[in-house]
Parts: C-alpha cells; structure tokens; sequence
C-alpha cells in the first residue's frame, strides 16, 4: 500500500475514488493535504463518515455558483468547517437539500446569525404570514423549504465540535428546546395558510402536547397536539384538518389522538367541553399528558384560557382512586409497544430507555406536584432538576439520571439525522459500520483500552444499567431516608411526602408500610445496612404485585424470623432472581409467607437455574417422596417421625406453591405433585406405626386413596380421603385383626391431625361403608360382603377412585380386584340407577351449597365447576367401563380423554369439560394460595380477586373481571356439556 492511501486511510477515506476526489477538490495533493488544506482534511476525517461527507462536498462544491468562494471560506472560516463537514458526514437527507439549495451554505459560517436567530419570522414570511398569505401547494413548498433550512442550521451547529472539537457543543436540551420552537413555528404558518384558505372567523387554539409542549422535540417525530375551538363546527374542524395536511405535507406529521375520546373523539372542541370531559371521563394517562400541554399556535387568548381550566386538574390527579391501577396500566403500555427482537436495541421504549426516564419524572410530579409548584414544569429536565432540589430525590441521583437522559437523547438525535427518519433503535450488535458512524456522530473518542464501538457499547449498556437501578431509587430511596437516619445529599422527603408516594404507588395503608420500614431498617446492624440496599429494589418489585401491603408485612415477618440465618440476607442480596420471585411470592400469597418463616431453606430453590440444568423448583415430586420415607424411617419415636413427616410436607408444599404462582408448573403437575406429597407422608408415618408395634401381628394393613387423593387430584386444601382394609394373618380372627389395625389407623390418624401451624393433615375416612357410624377398618371379606349385600350407588361411584396408596401392596391390589366388578359392573348400570345417581347430584348440589355462595363462581358445586366434570365423567364409567377397559382410570383428564377416544362424548365437549375442569381446579388452588385457608368460593371483587387473577398468570395490575369472564365462559360451556350428557337434557 502507498504513503498516500495510508494517510488517507488514517483520515478515515477508505472508497476507491477518495484520493481523485479530493485531489480535484484541491485538498490533497500526492501523498499529503494540499497546501492551506490541512484543517479541511483533518475535519473531513473527524466527520461521522468521512467517505460520505467527501462526497457530499464534491457534490456540493459542483451545484454552487461561485467554488471558489466556498472553498476559500472552508480553509480560512473554523465555523463552516466544523458545521458543513459533519453535517455532510452526519445527514445524507441535508446534505441532499443543502445540494439542492446550495447557496444556503452562508448560512452556516461564523458570520452568519446563530441557529434558531429569526427562525419563527423566517418560517413565518416563507408563506406570507402577516401580508398576502400563500395558499395551497405554493404554501406548502415554501414551508416545506424555509424549515428544512431552520433544521439544517440547528442540526449543522449541533455537529460542528465533531468536526472541530474547538468549537463550543450545544446542549442536547438547547437543540431538543429549538426544534419544539421551530414546530411551534411551522404550526402558526400552517394556521395562517388554514386561515386563508378557509375565510372562517372562528376561533381554533392549537394546543402543543407531548415532546413539542415540553420543548424536547426529536429531529424526526410526530408533533402531538390538541384543537381548541369557539365555536367547534364544521368550520373549525375543517380548519384544523386542513392545519394537519399543510403541516403534514410541509414538516411533520401532526398527530392529534391525544384528545379527548382520541380517534373516537371529536377533532375539536370548545374549551367548556375540553374540562367537562376531563372532569367526568379522563383517565390519569390523559392528566399525564397534559402535564405537557402548551399553546404554540392559532387564538392565544383561548389558548391561554385551555392552559389555565386544565393545570388545576393534572395536579389534583394523583388523588384519583384510579390512580394506581391507571399508573400500572400505564407501565404495561410502554412494555406492550415494544418488539421483542428489538427489546435490547429500544432506545426509547425499551428497559432502561428514555420512556423510564419520562415515565418516572412525570409520576413524581403527579404525585408531589400537588403541594410544591416548583416541580410544575413540562421539561423533563427541568422537573428532574427540581425534583432533586426539594429533595424528591438525590441530587447525585438525580444529576447522574439526567446525563443518562441527555446521552440516550443525543444518540436518538443523531439516529434520525442520518436520514431524517423517525427511528428509535440502535443498530443491531454485529451491524460494526452502524455502531462506529453512531458513536463519532455523538463525540465519541477511542479512550485507549476501546476503540469508539467499544466505548459507545460500554456507555450504552451503562447508561441502561443505570436508569434501571435509578428508576428504583428514584421511587424508594427516598421513603427510607423518610423513616431512618441514613445519610442524605439532600433535603429529607417529608413522611407526608413519602405516605403520599407510597399511596401513589399502590399501598393501601401508608403509614403502616413506612411503619414496616422503620422496622426494617432500624439499628446500625449489618443486617438493616443490607436491608437499606434492598429495599428499593424490593419495593419496586412489590408495587407490581397485587397486595404491596400483605406483602411488605410478609417480608418483615419474614425477615425477623430469619433474622439469626446468615445467609438470608446475602441471598436476596446477591441473587436478584432470588428477590425478584420472593416479592411475587409475598405480595400474592398468604400461605407463601406462613409456610416460609419454617421452611427458609426453600428459598435457595429461587436462584436462577445453571445453564444446562433444570430449575429447582421443577424437581421430580418422586425424589421428594423417597427421600421423605428415608428420613422419616430413621425417626426412633411416633411424635418425631410425624413432626418429620410433616416438616418435609412443609417444604414440599413450599416448592409446589412457589413453582406454581411463577407459572413453572401446569394444574396436572401441581395436582400430581401435592397427591404425592400426601401418598409419601401416608406411607411414611404408617411404616413408622407398625415398626412401633411388637411382633407378631395379627393382619396386614392397606390404605385405600379415596376422591382426589386416589385420582391423585389433590388441592393445597384437600383432605385425604381414605379407607383402611385389613387381613388377618398366622392364625389371627377376623376381630383380632380388625381391632389390631383400627389400633394403628387411629394412630396414623392422630399423629398426623397434632396441632400445627401448617396446613392441616387431616386423614378423613368418611367414605368407608356406613360412613362416620360404620368401623373404621374393616377385612377383605367383610367388605366383600358389605358390597355384595349393601352398596348403594353413591359407594359403588366412590370406588371409581380407589387406588392403593400405602401400606401392604398385595392387600391394596386385591381390594382393588375385589371392588372392581362392583363400580365397573359389567352389564353397566340400569335407568333407576342412572335417575339415582342425577337425584343424588341434585340434592348434593342444593344442600351443600353454602348460604350466599355464588354458584356461578363456586369452584366446587357452581355450575360446570369441579363436581359437575367429575360426577359427568363417573356416569359415563359406571355405564360403560364394563365393556371398555380404557374408562378404567381414577383420572378425571383421563376419562375424558379415552370417553372422547371410545366415541361415549363428542371431542368438543371433552375439551369444554376438560377446560372448565382445569380452570376450576386452577381457582380452587389459587383462593388457597391468596388466602393461606381452603376456599371454594371465588373473590367477588377487590385486591382478593386481583390476587387470584395474578397467581393464575393474568397481568399484574390488570382488570380482575377479565379473568372473572373467562371462568364464567369456561363454566358456563362445561355446564351445558353436562345439561346434555349427565342429566340428558
């Protein structure tokens, strides 16, 4: 390679055609600049893309009249060198209207007046405001024209210290403040063409919303505003519309949605109707957007009057009882707007991006602009600088928040110069070209370790590291200083002021969470120390959750109990998922907590998982189970075997629970895995009992699984439904070995029944025969007599569900051999059986319905609910597994399924059965999980029901009734299978 193509390359001209291009211009001359060219080359080379301002300038330098003149003034004029070369370098969309109007290259000399200088006036006269105004296309070209000049101006002294690092760098908010007055202009000379065009002497107030009216415009946006009229008729819509067109056509599109009733809405309205409307209708989102609103156009007066009706209201918004739920909603909004494959390249929508930013000022303000006026400005940097001199928040805080704001507004800026379009996305990772143009378009230098992509890289993902963490604190940081004594930069927030930021943010009770806090942090322990670091981030989790208060009390309830646990605090600390799934636990769950303070060690279960290795919540149900008959068989006495027994079931149920509220697990896992949990501690406290016992025994001893823990469909509040059979054996009488085994199933019974502050454990053997009056145990024989002699159909339908769930495996199985011609009968069942069985459902139906139940949302005997699925599936088995084997499952899924397979029941509505089962079953579950007690009635309204809503999986902070409608949609099309098939409606 030659001298010359090296040193162009250093300078970063790289295109074939760079040498001869430059050479002709007269800037280099064999194998350096040419003589007097040394500052044009070294600025072409400081330029964002050197290859493309060169050929830009050649361009250029051949459209203008006199080349010559402006190729003395780039050599001798600093100014021009600086603003042309990088806007050349920065912008092929001005660079092409510099080209096609190339004598406005004056414009960007030293001498000539500074940007935005006669901007409003220039714009203004393009269209004949104030004297023969200019209608039609001739108006709308001549706008069009006069502000791509006000733009190229601006953007050409927003670049110039690229190209000439000497030169003074205009604030990023200067710019952002220019443009909005540069659109505010564009909209007066769009009013004046409307006016001429239309010969209406109505009023209309063009009412600047959004980035415009906080004066922080991009250089591509949309330009938000609102319409106000006097009268509002078909004279000043039409002349609003038309103020769009020209506007649109000319410089920008105008977006006026956020009006009032947005597109549904009327264009424009009186002033009367604007404050009604907000008044009665308005949701918080709308106050939120008006804290921006300023009049930029059209009748001053009536738009000074719209500016004066309104402020009142956005600043006693944060008193709304929608507040809460309206912020929330306003939160998903940004996340729901954002692509998923470009979530981490979002530098406006995205975590950590400029809507974080905006988004937190602007609640801030709500909430504490009620009392403080100083906070009352639409310029989120202006808000943010007084948010942190009334000590909202910390100046350190907030000063390093506000240079994140300006780096991701610079970067946005410089984004849609390139091609004055509307973007908000960095290029893609692996796009080197795209990143590297970026970063020197933003004054970006290699720092010596990086080069400029790498510190671009670095500078973004800190400044998206830091607005996250920023927004935390932003919110929380200050509600501890409130309450403790921690150091502060700044003016202490008033406990006033933090119970009305705590009520903004979804605590029902204020002053009893600041109470929590207190505690919390009280002390000059490590412990509190840790906690202080926390907090912020744990009260940003909880505010998402559906109960912040429960669960900031569960947290400290938590936190004491585990006080003296080393690793408790480290955990939380240093494992963010660890947190993260620990406030969704505690802010939906009542039972999550209670089963926590004595089973802590489960929070190790929370970390994230290894790469390559499944989560620990998801683990096998059948290794819990074989290790609980192992540990609980080394137990020596019957109370330690039980209260081990129950300790494992403990942490079981805390595995399952949280497993099941962070949607790890299905309905079939969670139902599969309690069952399991119940077999295990069956079998593992009767192993105990009969080693207990000296030899010999005169009987074997079988447990039988009844209802759902024999279809292995057990809820968190299920009991185990049972019966015991015996055998008599080594010579023993039928009443030795029935006396022998009641002995040692009431023992069973006892041991796991001891009081507890768990979930209790109650073994319930009422479905035996003869129910509560019959013996609790019974042989083989004597069932088989019973049944043969006795059985009524509700019995015969009970033993659908039999399976051996514990005790001596030959036993159960020939029980089960024994009772299955009885409710497999093989002719099936007759029609008075069949009237019995609906008689009996009827009645249960009727009678067992609690007083004020719901029995559209009773999960249990509400129609198309759990016992509407099961006894429709246990019809179709007595009828027919006689002759189709596949029917033979205690399953209730699965009796579905091989109904549908054996042709007994439509596909269709073996799937509408099948899903009001499982969303019934889901509900049931969750009533438990919301409120730590068995429940079959469903929430009717209130933080009860949004709990429920959420542990089934529904957004956070959402509507409850969409769930609502969905289980009454579920239940009401299983209800009419089972009108059809169980009743024969």
């Amino acid at each position: 390679m030659t001298r010359t193509g090296t040193s162009l390359a250093r300078l970063g001209l790289t295109e074939p055609r760079a040498e001869a291009t430059a050479t002709e211009l007269g800037w280099w001359a064999g194998d350096k600049p040419a003589a007097g060219a040394e500052a044009i080359m070294w600025a072409l080379g400081r330029s964002p893309d050197p290859d493309l301002a060169l050929r830009a300038a050649e361009r250029l330098v051949n459209s203008v009249p006199d080349r010559e003149e402006l190729d003395a003034a780039l050599r001798t004029d600093q100014v021009l060198r600086g603003r042309l070369l990088s806007l050349l370098g920065s912008s092929t969309a001005l660079a092409d209207h510099l080209v096609a109007h190339p004598d406005r290259w004056h414009r960007l000399t030293g001498a000539a007046p500074a940007p935005g200088e006669g901007a409003r006036e220039a714009i203004l006269r393009a269209v004949g405001a104030g004297a023969d105004v200019l209608t039609g296309a001739e108006a709308v070209t001549a706008l069009r024209a006069a502000y791509r000049d006000e733009v190229l101006v601006l953007a050409a002294a927003d670049l110039a210290a690229v190209g000439e690092p000497d030169l003074p760098v205009l604030d990023v908010a200067d710019v952002a403040a220019q443009l909005s007055d540069l659109a505010a202009a564009a909209l007066q000379a769009a009013h004046a063409v409307a006016v001429a065009e239309s010969n209406t002497d109505g009023r209309l107030a063009v009412i600047a919303m959004g980035k415009c009216g906080g004066r922080e415009l991009n250089y591509v946006s949309d330009v938000d505003v609102v319409f106000v009229a006097e009268p509002a008729d078909q004279r000043t819509t039409r002349l609003a519309s038309r103020l769009m067109r020209i506007a649109g056509d000319a410089c920008f599109q105008v977006d006026a949605n956020l009006r009032p009733e947005g597109r549904q809405g009327a264009l424009v309205r009186t002033l009367d109707g604007h404050v009604s409307y907000y008044k009665r209708w308005a949701k918080t989102w709308e106050f939120q957007a008006l804290l921006k609103a300023r009049p930029v156009a059209g009748d001053p007066e009536l738009g000074a009057a719209y500016a004066d009706a309104v402020a009142p209201l956005v600043w006693s918004a944060a008193g709304r009882a929608d507040f809460v739920a309206d912020v929330q909603a306003m939160r998903r909004r940004v996340e729901e707007h954002i692509r998923p494959d470009h979530a981490e390249r979002e530098l406006k929508l995205g975590a950590g991006g400029l809507r974080d930013v905006e988004f937190a000022v602007q609640l801030l303000q709500l909430v504490h602009g009620r009392t403080d006026e100083a906070l009352r400005s639409s310029s989120t940097l202006e808000a943010l600088t007084a948010l942190a001199r009334g000590g909202y928040v910390g100046r350190d805080d907030g000063a390093n928040l506000a240079a994140s704001y300006r780096f991701l507004r610079l970067l946005e800026h410089r984004l849609q110069l390139q091609r004055m379009l509307r973007t908000h996305l960095m290029p893609a990772e692996d796009d080197t070209d795209g990143r590297r143009w970026l970063a020197r378009a933003a004054g970006l230098r290699p720092d010596g370790r990086r080069d400029v992509v790498g510190v671009l890289n670095a500078d973004w993902s800190r400044t998206v590291l830091r607005v996250r963490r920023l927004h935390q604190k932003l919110f929380y940081r200050p509600l501890l200083t409130a309450v403790s004594r921690l150091p502060v930069d700044s003016a202490r927030l008033s406990e006033k002021a933090a119970a009305a930021r705590l009520a903004a943010l979804g605590w029902a009770s204020p002053e009893g969470a600041l109470g929590h806090l207190r505690a919390l942090m009280s002390g000059v322990s490590r412990a509190a120390a840790i906690q202080q670091t926390l907090l912020p981030v744990l009260l940003d989790e909880l505010a998402g959750s559906p109960d912040p208060d429960r669960g900031l009390l569960a947290y400290r309830r938590v936190s004491e109990a585990l006080a003296e646990t080393p690793w408790y605090l480290r955990l939380l600390r240093d494992e963010g998922l660890v947190a993260e799934r620990l406030m969704r636990l505690l802010g939906t769950s009542a039972l999550v907590p209670d089963l926590l303070v004595r089973a802590p060690e489960v929070l190790r279960l929370l970390v994230a998982p290894v790469a390559g290795q499944a989560d620990e919540l998801r683990r096998d149900p059948a290794d819990f189970a074989a290790a609980l008959r192992t540990t609980v068989s080394r137990q020596h006495d019957l109370d330690g075997a039980a209260a081990t027994a129950r300790s494992l079931r403990r942490h079981e149920l805390l595995r399952v629970a949280s497993a099941d509220l962070l949607g790890l697990l299905d309905v079939e896992e969670v139902c599969a895995a309690l069952s399991s949990v119940w077999v295990a501690v069956l079998q593992a406290t009767l192993d105990v009992v009969l080693r207990s016992v000296p030899e010999p025994v005169p009987a074997r001893l079988a447990v039988i699984g009844m209802g759902r823990l024999g279809g292995a469909e057990l809820g968190y509040g299920s009991d185990a439904d049972v019966i015991f059979v015996c055998e008599p054996v080594s010579g023993a009488s039928d009443h030795e070995a029935a006396k022998w085994a009641t002995g040692i199933a009431e023992t069973v019974r006892r041991k796991l029944a001891a009081p507890t502050p768990d979930p209790a454990l109650v073994v319930d053997a009422d479905l035996r025969p003869e129910g509560r009056s019959g013996p609790l145990v019974r042989t083989l024989e004597s069932y088989r007599a019973y049944y043969a002699r006795w059985s009524e159909p509700w019995e015969a339908q009970a033993l659908l569900r039999a399976s051996a769930v514990a005790g001596d495996p030959g036993l159960g199985r020939r029980f089960l051999h024994m009772v299955d011609p009885i409710r497999y009968p093989a002719a099936g069942i007759d029609a008075a059986t069949v009237t019995e069985i609906r008689r009996i459902k009827a009645r249960v139906d009727e009678e067992r319905l609690p007083r004020g139940a719901d029995r559209g949302t009773h999960t249990k005997l509400g129609h198309g609910g759990l016992a509407d699925v099961e006894w429709t599936v246990q019809l179709l088995q007595m009828q027919h597994a006689g002759d189709v084997p596949e029917l033979r499952t205690t399953s209730t899924l699965e009796g579905l399924q091989e109904a549908a397979e054996a042709g007994l029941l439509r596909r269709e509505d073996a799937d509408e059965l099948t899903t009001g089962w499982r969303m019934a079953t889901r509900a049931r579950n969750a009533v438990m999980l919301v409120k730590g007690k068995p429940g079959d009635q469903l929430p009717r309204s209130g933080r009860e029901l949004a709990a429920v809503a959420s542990a089934l999986g529904y957004p956070p902070g959402g509507d409850p009734g969409v769930f609502l409608d969905d289980y009454r949609r579920a239940t009401r099309r299983a209800r009419a299978v089972v009108e059809r098939v169980f009743y024969g409606w």
